[in-house]
């Protein structure tokens, strides 16, 4: 069944309100489109949680600084609602930029704290613009459950926080990262890599693996966890922007010289080419990406 389609946001508010008076909860899955396997695993991952999946088509701009690629990021609408409707998606809400920004559009959301360092350090005003679309999004469906992917694992948690902090009526909820066969996290960008570089990019999960496996052996020293990664990373001719051990929750970086208690998060960012991607592992509470082939 062909998903139905809201392009404004009232007909969108009305279709969540008519759905909860039905007796009905809906499970909300925010993307930017160029739907691929790790956004059907959102939507499954929606569908357990959920009578209703809605799931929302919009590229943002106010997160995308001024020399990144809003302009080039993938948009391919008919893919997305063909996939929506394998996926038995529910309904798309797919607006336009005028309709989430009118001309006059003055407010901003910002979370403190949480987007200081990792991604936040180098993409200034980017987490105010995911935070900013997030609680419009939030207040156009309402009550709901909210599914985001534990491959942007910042983002997460500035959302969590932002609903808990506006006590706005959202669950919001991680879904574990979807990967390839060879353990690369699922990216629209990934698209865009040359044949050469996708076959370099694999050096990030298999790191990131190695790393998991070090701790689980009772390595604790943060710099000893994080230095192989950063130094496989650049063997492979990767540019690592950051690779940072930091702490699970409040997201502030850890020294080298810090001994991990329970667990950590493990993330990382690098391009190559003019392609930037990242990746985390939490230590102490993922597997690693790639399974080890002596298990």
């Amino acid at each position: 069944m062909t998903p139905s389609l809201s392009r404004t946001g009232t007909k969108f508010r009305t279709a969540c309100e008519r759905v909860r008076n039905d007796g009905e909860r809906i499970a909300l899955v925010p993307t930017m489109g160029a739907l691929h396997e790790g956004h059907l695993a959102l939507i499954r991952f929606a569908r357990e949680r959920a009578d209703r999946v809605f799931v929302s088509i919009f590229v943002n701009p106010t997160q995308f600084g001024p020399t990144e690629d809003f302009e080039q990021y993938p948009r391919d609408i008919e893919g997305d609602l063909r996939l929506c409707q394998e996926a038995e998606v529910d309904r798309v809400f797919a607006p336009s930029v005028r309709e989430m920004y009118s001309d006059d559009d003055l407010t901003r959301v910002r979370v403190a704290g949480l987007t200081e360092h990792l991604c936040g350090a180098g993409r200034p005003g980017h987490f105010e613009g995911v935070a900013t679309v997030v609680a419009k999004l939030f207040g156009l469906a309402g009550p709901c459950t909210a599914v985001f992917g534990r491959k942007d694992y910042q983002q997460l948690k500035v959302i969590e926080r932002m609903g808990r902090d506006l006590m706005l009526p959202v669950e919001v909820v991680g879904c574990p990262t979807v990967r390839e066969s060879d353990g690369l996290a699922l990216s629209s960008r990934n698209r865009y890599l040359s044949d050469e570089d996708r076959e370099r990019v694999v050096v990030i999960p298999e790191a990131l693996s190695a790393a998991v496996r070090a701790f689980e052996r009772g390595e604790r020293r943060a710099g000893v966890l994080s230095t192989p990664v950063a130094e496989a990373m650049a063997v492979a001719g990767l540019t690592p922007e950051y690779v940072t051990i930091a702490d699970a929750d409040q997201l502030h970086p850890l020294s080298d010289d810090t001994q991990i208690e329970e667990r950590a998060l493990l993330a990382v960012a690098a391009r190559v080419g003019a392609t930037r991607l990242i990746d985390n592992v939490v230590l102490g509470e993922d597997p690693a990406p790639i399974e080890d082939d002596e298990g």
